[in-house]
């Protein structure tokens, strides 16, 4: 690494000694069912054991641990929509330090009370990060407050590469380290901790398909930038001024994935690891569930990186995924309106050993005969085979059923030709 880099292994290496007891030194979890899904040996760095949920901490302690007694009395002022604000305002009341938080007006009302809650004053300003960053810069320069960057910062990328370093020292037989990117500052120093201790490691940096920042830099590309995203912690439209050089040159790829992936991540984190993941979190296993033939009998280190996921868009993730995979599947019954017929259906599919969820019973549809009847049968199954044998038994009871989406949302007809 002859690059002259803003940080340096050293830089790492005396962060790590700065931020020794003020932050977790997260597990190293061997995830074997995470393995099973992906081909690979996976093992899975937990930084959302944090006690902000998330590896923000590392970054932000660091910073604030170099300040001098006047930077300290004066304060710091940072700019984020979430868990670096977090890391931020918990730290600084630990320290003594007064800290203001510069959040975008669209903020979620729970990260805006949950950074409150840690002793710092939020100011709302803007509807983008950018906006809010400007209004943060003004105030900075007004009060004379240290600006602590959320990722083109020496000090902060120098924490956030202390996870790299305890990874290869939990085990030196990694091969592969797939880390989420927004601004870099997580993967840039990391870069410089990994490339350190293993010169042969590759690096894997993940974007969200809808803000592909690093790699239209770097592949000199103009993909659209923007949208809503389940990755909202590295939905960043700008890198980093300093990280920028440091992932170009270190990095061997950066993949792009979509929102399908990176719920089906959430998920698989949830359901095969027991553990909380927020989107940007769990983009480095998205990432092998893209392309799994990739990592197949390689040892791969994950980066969960964040947690703070809200329960009710957790909640949602869960559903959707049981649906794609047939594990809760809704059927449209069309028949006679006749005594006992509910009965009958409820009977039948308790033969199938399907678990009724919802039923919806409509008479007055104008295209449903006048004594005929719908019924929108909501169950949940085994999985795709079980849910074609109850298709199977209802059409041979003479039930004519169709498959809807949940609901009743939209509908297709498994007797089309292709479905």
């Amino acid at each position: 690494m002859s690059e002259p880099f803003v940080i340096t292994p050293a830089d790492v290496e005396e962060a790590a000694r700065r931020i020794e007891g003020h932050v977790l030194r997260t597990p190293l979890v061997p995830a074997p069912r995470l393995s099973a899904l992906t081909g690979a040996t996976v093992l899975v760095k937990h930084e959302n054991m944090q006690a902000t949920a998330s590896f923000k901490e590392r970054g932000a302690v660091n910073k604030l641990l170099t300040l001098d007694e006047d930077e300290r009395e004066r304060g710091v002022i940072a700019m984020s929509a979430g868990n670096h604000a977090q890391a931020v305002a918990y730290h600084a009341r630990r320290f003594g330090i007064p800290a203001t938080i510069v959040m975008p007006e669209t903020t979620p009302l729970v990260k805006v009370e949950n950074t409150r809650s840690h002793g710092a004053r939020v100011v709302l300003h803007g509807e983008t990060l950018y906006e809010s960053a400007q209004k943060a810069r003004e105030l900075a320069q007004d009060g004379e407050l240290v600006f602590v960057h959320p990722y083109d910062d020496p000090a902060v990328m120098a924490g956030q590469g202390t996870i790299a370093r305890e990874m290869l020292d939990d085990d030196p037989d990694l091969e592969v380290l797939i880390i989420p990117l927004g601004g870099g500052g997580l993967m840039a120093g990391n870069a410089i901790a990994a490339k350190a201790l293993k010169p042969g490691i590759e690096l894997i940096g993940v974007e969200a398909g809808l803000y592909p920042s690093f790699f239209n830099a770097i592949n000199a590309d103009d993909l659209p930038v923007g949208g809503a995203t389940l990755a909202e912690g590295i939905a960043v439209k700008t890198v980093g001024v300093q990280t920028l050089p440091i992932v170009s040159s270190l990095v061997s790829d950066i993949v792009l994935v979509g929102e399908d992936l990176i719920e089906r991540a959430v998920y698989a984190y949830a359901s095969l690891q027991h553990s909380l993941a927020e989107g940007a979190g769990a983009a480095g296993l998205a990432a092998m569930l893209k392309e799994p033939g990739r990592y197949a009998g390689r040892k791969v280190g994950l980066v969960l990186c964040g947690g703070n996921i809200d329960t009710r868009l957790l909640a949602a993730i869960m559903v959707r995924e049981l649906e794609r995979e047939d594990r809760i599947v809704a059927f449209r019954l069309t028949t006679s309106d006749r005594p006992g017929l509910l009965g009958k259906v409820a009977s039948l599919l308790g033969e199938q050993g399907a678990n009724i969820l919802e039923v919806n019973h409509g008479r007055l549809f104008l295209d449903v005969p006048a004594k005929g009847v719908t019924l929108d049968v909501t169950v949940e199954t085994r999985g795709s085979a079980h849910a074609v044998a109850i298709e199977t038994a209802l059409r041979e009871s003479g039930f004519a059923p169709h498959r809807v989406l949940p609901r009743g949302l939209a509908g297709r007809d498994l007797e089309e030709p292709g479905r």
